[in-house]
């Protein structure tokens, strides 16, 4: 696979109270990814940008909710999230903090 297209394939990462619980309890990491993205892109990608090894990649598709701004109707966009979860062992810090 083509290296430019590994760094386009995870977006941001999601934190929320329900990312951060499943992350502590089952050692997953929870990303927005492309919408275009597989499985085993999405685990190539994880593999060879951050370094870690993974043991299962599960997606879900999300359509855009239509929304109405004063008489027009809008759509948001769709997008995809990744439930990634790594071997033990293995970490992901996307926010890079280090104690002083």
């Amino acid at each position: 696979m083509v290296s430019s297209r590994l760094y386009n394939i995870i977006k941001s990462p999601l934190v929320t109270e329900k990312t951060n619980t499943i992350a502590q309890a089952n050692n997953v990491v929870t990303v927005a990814v492309a919408s275009d993205a597989t499985k085993p892109e999405i685990k190539q990608a994880f593999e060879k940008i951050l370094g870690v090894k993974v043991k299962a990649v599960n997606t879900i598709n999300y359509q855009g909710k239509v929304k109405r701004t004063g008489q027009r109707l809008g759509r948001r966009q769709d997008w995809k999230k990744a439930y990634v979860t790594l071997m033990p062992g293995q970490t992901v810090d996307f926010v890079g903090s280090q104690a002083e």
